[in-house]
């Protein structure tokens, strides 16, 4: 299991953007950095730097996915055909945490993990505590009769800030949800931009 071994909003402050597009983001306050410098105006990042962002971002954005994990992702991603950077996207969409979250079963990525670390959720009628296992289009994913009333389940599904995307067909009445597609990079809702391809970039070096 991986375990998040800092603040949630951390991340929000040091990019200085609300990367999940949540309410409560400290960014909505405060625009600027963290710490005694935060207000100091920011010199021209070199081309490590702006790399090393994107890649801090996307990893972020997921559940601070590990460094061993997410450079598996990059290695699959550069061996699949097509680009790169959109496959890297299309792998990280099929994290069925990911998808339990798109589903808006639950209202954070950090809570999809620890949900389907719970054993709350079935794929294809079979429970699945694994949040890195990648579904596959046309797989039913579903929440298992005795959490379907849980509170953190009703209160998501009524959320109003984000929408349930194109690519995933959910039934909030049975509790189910199906991934029609791999996503392509704009097809994602990411509250802030997301590239992909330099983060490719930074692992090529």
């Amino acid at each position: 299991m991986s375990k998040r071994v800092q603040a949630k909003h951390k991340l929000d402050r040091r990019m200085g953007q609300n990367i999940w597009g949540r309410p409560k983001s400290p960014v909505n306050r405060r625009e600027y950095g963290p710490g005694q410098h935060g207000q100091r105006r920011k010199g021209k990042m070199s081309d490590f730097g702006t790399q090393l962002r994107a890649k801090q971002k996307l990893k972020g954005y997921y559940g601070n996915i590990t460094e061993k994990q997410f450079r598996r992702y990059y290695a699959e991603a550069i061996r699949l055909r097509g680009d790169s950077g959109e496959n890297l996207v299309g792998l990280l969409e099929r994290r069925l945490d990911a998808v339990v979250y798109r589903s808006k079963f639950v209202a954070t990525p950090f809570a999809a993990r620890q949900f389907v670390n719970h054993g709350h959720i079935r794929v294809n009628g079979v429970r699945v505590n694994i949040p890195s296992y990648l579904v596959k289009p046309d797989d039913v994913i579903e929440i298992k009769d005795s959490s379907k009333q849980l509170e953190i389940v009703v209160v998501a599904s009524q959320l109003a800030e984000r929408d349930v995307p194109d690519y995933i067909e959910v039934d909030h009445g049975k509790m189910t949800a199906r991934m029609t597609r791999v996503p392509t990079l704009s097809e994602v809702p990411y509250p802030v931009q997301m590239e992909p391809n330099l983060v490719i970039e930074f692992y090529s070096r």
